[in-house]
């Protein structure tokens, strides 16, 4: 039967769109609802701050009145700014298993690029490399994680029968969490005690301040990526407002070298382990068990993910070299200690040659690689 592409227009229709995801993995056992609530939130140009700087369109492919599959396309002007390209962006992509349907969503969201001036298309980015980004074309090990892409194994051939070709591969660093390395303990033992140099978790009672020195440290850090977005102040209130409900406090670190900071670690306990019976909904019930799980400490996460560990550029030389070391071992004892059993640390570029040998150093391995595909327009 023949697909109709419906654009998006309405809350309702919104809501329409974040419910694909419920027929695409009804049989898949891996697959965890994200919280709906939180979705419509994502999408909704009021509530997000990435529409102060982007805009988007959503799409809905229906088949005999049945929802198929599902794509947004969308600008990033802070992404262009910074490159200085005319890229474009698709993300929250979603199809059943027929090259038809994802062709159909695949072209609308490129007629829609096309008219806004973009020569390339580039995704999945929901919105940007800041979210949750790419298509999981290896899986090696661990559970789907916090914030990070998780599709049906078919969705690299549905986007290469349509043109599309790997742009970079991103990599998830899996870790079973043991006892610390002896090499990287000697290290990051020997930078603790370098003058001036102190660790401290992030403050719950300041996090909007502490959240404001991670964007900083990130901003600098990051900057040369391939990717690379800035960090805007609203998406840091924004992010702040999200840790609040999530972080453990000793999971994280802020270092300081005479009182200005050099370098942060933030991770996350894997929330996906909580949320997945609650089938995406947190009324009436959801948000009761969701806080008796995360906020009141009854549930003991098995699994978490290292989202952000950086250093400014100042601060990697001499004997301040191995700070990133020894914030990887202030995650690994973190973790260790609230009895983590494994861990993903990322992501991180293919081409990071420098970074990915040292996650190796400490003990990590390629666990998942998530591609983001380009075609020209």
């Amino acid at each position: 039967m023949a697909i109709q592409i419906r654009s998006v227009q309405s809350k309702a229709e919104r809501k329409r769109f974040v419910m694909v995801p419920w027929r695409i993995y009804r049989d898949d056992p891996k697959w965890v609802p994200p919280l709906i609530q939180d979705r419509m939130e994502t999408l909704d140009p009021a509530k997000n701050p990435f529409f102060e700087h982007g805009e988007a369109q959503l799409f809905i492919a229906e088949r005999d009145g049945e929802p198929v599959g599902r794509i947004t396309a969308h600008t990033n002007r802070l992404h262009n700014e910074y490159h200085k390209d005319k890229a474009g962006f698709f993300g929250f992509f979603e199809s059943i298993d027929d090259e038809s349907v994802a062709r159909a969503l695949l072209e609308a969201a490129e007629d829609w690029l096309k008219k806004k001036g973009c020569d390339q298309a580039l995704g999945p980015e929901s919105f940007s490399t800041n979210e949750e980004v790419g298509v999981v074309v290896e899986d090696r090990a661990g559970p789907p994680m916090i914030l990070c892409a998780y599709n049906p194994p078919y969705y690299p051939r549905l986007l290469e029968a349509c043109g599309y070709q790997k742009a970079k591969d991103l990599y998830g660093w899996h870790y079973t969490i043991g006892d610390v390395p002896e090499a990287p303990r000697q290290v990051a033992d020997a930078v603790a005690q370098h003058p001036g140099l102190k660790l401290r978790p992030v403050d719950m009672k300041n996090v909007l301040r502490d959240v404001r020195i991670v964007r900083d440290i990130f901003n600098a850090a990051w900057s040369r990526n391939w990717g690379y977005v800035p960090w805007t102040e609203k998406e840091v209130e924004h992010s702040a407002e999200m840790l609040k409900l999530i972080l453990i406090p000793e999971w994280t670190t802020i270092a300081e070298v005479d009182g200005q900071p050099a370098g942060m670690m933030i991770s996350f306990p894997n929330i996906n382990e909580v949320i997945k019976d609650l089938n995406g909904r947190l009324f009436p019930t959801g948000l009761l068990k969701l806080l008796w799980r995360v906020k009141m400490g009854r549930y003991r996460f098995q699994s978490g993910r290292l989202a952000l560990l950086g250093v400014k550029p100042e601060f990697r030389g001499s004997t301040l070299g191995g700070l990133s070391v020894l914030l990887y071992v202030c995650a690994h004892r973190a973790t260790l200690k609230y009895g983590l059993k494994v861990g993903e640390l990322g992501w991180t570029l293919e081409d990071n040659q420098k970074i990915n040998a040292g996650i190796q150093f400490m003990g990590g391995s390629i666990g998942k690689v998530y591609r983001i595909y380009g075609k020209s327009l």
